[in-house]
């Protein structure tokens, strides 16, 4: 069956779709994304991704494609056609179609919806076989990367650099004072050597990741204690563990970085039980299907 893509009101065969050659987003990258993970049928962190796409869209100052009720229609309506139970959705709005000039269009333009959705393995349910490595880079985005941009250009060499070096992730640090930001695509954390679990607090260098959120919400709930804050390189070079979280890592533990194991080069038994936690968040709702 082939895949079925939202473009602008239409659903259609993802291999005819297609955007102007004038929308802004191909031309200037003038848009934001988001993507959310489909577990048998229910949306993870709905609420959370939508939120997100409201505030970047908003800091770009362009409008919404349409109401959040109709929205959520659209994006239901793309996993059925796709008949699809478990699958990464994926939504990029960008300012419409205009002609070429780097301010906004003059005038009333609509913006562009694109959503699309693929079918993705089953769930993780063994931390040990989940794990994965990582390379430090430099960060070399703009200074607004708490905005869902589709401009990922410095994501994708990070991303490619670590790949090439046979890695899962690039964790990406600020060359000036050498503190750990986050992954190319992902939220970062680690046990210090002191046992503390830490992760960047929120500004305008890191994205507001929703896992990285809804795991929050989780330790406050368990009472387990954590650290918001700048940390640096050499701090990472001696933590105890280290792990990613996103909504395609989910929580993911990180077993070297440049080459050099974390801590004894296992998965941790605080990874391990924040694993468990998301897990069951994830499964939370779905009774004895889970």
């Amino acid at each position: 069956m082939s895949k079925i893509a939202y473009v602008n009101g239409a659903y259609l065969p993802q291999r005819h779709a297609g955007v102007n050659v004038e929308d802004r987003g191909l031309q200037f990258g003038d848009g934001i994304y988001e993507v959310v993970h489909l577990y048998r049928g229910r949306f993870i962190d709905e609420d959370r991704h939508l939120d997100r796409l409201e505030r970047s869209v908003a800091e770009i100052r362009m409008p919404m494609p349409m109401p959040r009720c109709a929205l959520r229609m659209v994006l239901q309506e793309v996993a059925r056609r796709n008949r699809l139970k478990d699958g990464l959705l994926y939504m990029q709005v960008t300012r419409g179609v205009a002609r070429r000039d780097h301010a906004f269009p003059a005038g009333e333009v609509l913006p562009s919806l694109i959503v699309t959705i693929r079918g993705i393995p089953a769930y993780p349910a063994d931390v040990e076989k989940w794990t994965g490595t990582a390379i430090t880079h430099p960060d070399l985005r703009w200074a607004r990367c708490d905005i869902k941009s589709v401009n990922l250009l410095p994501n994708v060499l990070a991303r490619q650099a670590a790949r090439e070096a046979g890695a899962t992730e690039a964790i990406l640090y600020d060359e000036a004072s050498r503190m750990v930001r986050e992954g190319a695509a992902t939220s970062f954390w680690i046990v210090d050597a002191n046992g503390v679990l830490r992760t960047r607090q929120l500004d305008n260098s890191i994205l507001p990741g929703c896992t990285r959120g809804a795991l929050l919400a989780e330790l406050d709930a368990a009472g387990i204690a954590y650290s918001l804050g700048e940390y640096s390189l050499d701090e990472l070079a001696n933590a105890q563990e280290a792990f990613l979280t996103s909504a395609t890592s989910f929580v993911k533990p990180i077993l070297k970085v440049d080459g050099k194991d974390v801590g004894d080069g296992k998965v941790g038994p605080v990874t391990r039980r924040l694993f468990d936690i998301f897990s069951r968040h994830v499964h939370a709702g779905l009774g004895n299907a889970a």
